[in-house]
């Protein structure tokens, strides 16, 4: 198997979503309302989720299992 390539990231992944949210929510915008203008406003809050996560993730109010 040839090897992995590995890619530096200059933006963080909540940047990243956060960038693909606004692009999935522009699309849907010039789309007329039906099943793919829905499908990508989906996609986008999927997109918004994934980049509020660390936040969450990292707030005072989560505490670890015990």
């Amino acid at each position: 198997m040839g090897e992995r390539r590995r890619v530096k990231q200059t933006r963080s992944l909540e940047e990243r979503m956060a960038d693909q949210a606004a692009k999935l929510k522009d699309r849907a915008s010039q789309l007329p309302a039906g099943a793919e203008r829905e499908a990508l406003l989906k996609r986008a809050r999927i997109a918004e989720t994934g980049a509020h996560l660390s936040d969450w993730l990292t707030s005072p109010g989560v505490r670890p299992p015990n």
